[in-house]
Order: C-alpha cells, then sequence, then structure tokens
C-alpha cells in the first residue's frame, strides 16, 4: 500500500523530490492531490514499509519538511 510521505506545491518541485529520493533507492511516486485556481499540489507517495526510512531522508539529509 502506498503512503503519503510529503504534500509539495508544483510539478517541478515534486518530480525533483521523487528523482532525489530514487536517487537514494527509493521507490516513489507523485500524484496530484489538490489544483486551486494556478497553484497544484502533489503529494510524494512510497510504499508504507519504507515511508517512516524516506521521511528520515528528506529531514536528515536533504532538510525538507
Amino acid at each position: 500500500m502506498w503512503t503519503t510521505i510529503h504534500l509539495v506545491t508544483g510539478l517541478d518541485n515534486a518530480k525533483k523530490i521523487e528523482n532525489m529520493l530514487k536517487n537514494e533507492g527509493f521507490l516513489v511516486k507523485i500524484n496530484l492531490f489538490s489544483k486551486e485556481g494556478d497553484e497544484e499540489i502533489y503529494e510524494i507517495l512510497a510504499p508504507e514499509f519504507e515511508a517512516e526510512e524516506v521521511q528520515q531522508v528528506l529531514v536528515l539529509d536533504y532538510g525538507i519538511m
């Protein structure tokens, strides 16, 4: 099962985070979560079994969150 690990505005930002995590060896994907006017919010998803580890990498290695 996929779990949302982070929300981000803009497709470019979502792709950037997706690529960083894939380079770390994680299985991740992005999904459009919400759109209001010109603002798009994307969710970064990871398999439930590694979601906690992915979040730790975002915080500790990349300072995201």
